[in-house]
């Protein structure tokens, strides 16, 4: 498939800028994959579709303060730094701005007498950092379409957060509160945690045009053995595995064999999901309206049908959906 498969137009009003509060007062769009018909709804509605012996899958990552500013040593330009990965002690991958002032060798230096130097250049205009010490005073590293400031810098996690190392957020959880979990555990709802920390793969630009051109940079997750064993007894007794976000869905089908048996581990994955992909795993997705032409679309076209998600945010659209991190929410189911 082509690129421009996955374009459509968005007012620019309609991407959202701040947090909506409470969490769970955001929309809901439910998209039913198997007549591609649409309902309008709130989010604390999504109890209403959601059975005893369903199990939902969260991503439990934390967002680190991943964004440094600082100059090049005997330089006066500023310099971004965004931590995608820890590879060693002191040692990450990371996206810099501008990428011609940080070749290797480069020395660069931050607030707070913090120092690194650049050691390694990979792929995709990834750079290799060795810091002189703990990093400290970084930024919660928002979007580039967000220009508001955030107030409080826990409404860009979710409340579940728990294992620190990603660059964005998980953004399909941020709808949840802990009263409403309460309330979908009380019905005879399962939650079970994974992590997989967002980097450079989920939000990296799609540039070829051929689609199944572009290749996936490599994202970092682990699958319990209390999630997998979970997910084994949701299924034997017929209820529905939901992924929170496309994240969560990643990893659930990175570590499925063909069969559908999924196995507890830790690793790297650079699945890239498009229309074809026979899903393995998941049955429902709960997701959030994401960019046109963009990996994450691609991912919820191959669960939902393309003609059928474009559709949908048509109508998103059309009703004046709030878009993207800070926006409403659309379940597929």
């Amino acid at each position: 498939m082509r690129l421009n498969d996955f374009d459509f137009d968005l007012p620019e009003h309609l991407i959202a800028q701040t947090p909506i509060e409470p969490r769970d007062a955001s929309r809901l769009l439910y998209l039913n994959r198997a007549s591609g018909a649409v309902t309008h709804r709130q989010f604390t509605d999504i109890i209403e579709y959601l059975n005893a012996g369903d199990c939902l899958i969260l991503n439990d990552s934390r967002v680190i303060p991943a964004r440094l500013h600082g100059h090049r040593d005997g330089g006066t330009a500023n310099i971004e730094v965004l931590l995608l990965r820890q590879t060693a002690p002191n040692e990450w991958e990371c996206i810099t701005r501008p990428g011609k002032k940080t070749r290797v060798g480069a020395f660069l230096r931050f607030d707070g007498n913090l120092t690194a130097s650049v050691t390694g250049e990979l792929d995709d205009g990834v750079r290799v950092l060795h810091f002189d010490g703990e990093i400290t005073g970084g930024e919660m590293p928002l979007p580039p379409y967000i220009h508001e400031k955030l107030d409080d810098s826990e409404r860009y996690q979710t409340v579940y957060a728990s294992e620190s190392g990603s660059a964005a957020a998980p953004t399909a959880g941020l709808h949840f509160t802990a009263n409403l979990l309460d309330k979908l555990r009380s019905k005879g709802v399962e939650t079970g945690f994974l992590t997989l920390h967002v980097g450079l793969g989920t939000f990296r630009p799609v540039q070829t045009e051929d689609i199944i051109k572009h290749k996936m940079h490599t994202e970092y997750y682990t699958v319990p053995q209390e999630t997998a064993d979970m997910i084994a007894r949701v299924k034997k007794d017929r209820g529905r595995v939901i992924a929170v976000g496309t994240t969560a869905c990643r990893a659930l089908e990175s570590r499925a064999n063909a069969d559908g048996h999924l196995t507890a581990g830790s690793g790297g994955t650079d699945i890239f999901i498009t229309p074809g992909y026979k899903f393995k795993v998941i049955d429902g997705l709960i997701t959030n309206f994401h960019l046109p032409k963009s990996t994450l679309i691609m991912l919820v076209s191959a669960f939902a049908g393309r003609e059928s998600v474009l559709a949908a945010y048509g109508e998103a659209i059309r009703e004046g959906y709030r878009f993207f991190s800070f926006g409403d929410c659309c379940f597929i189911l």
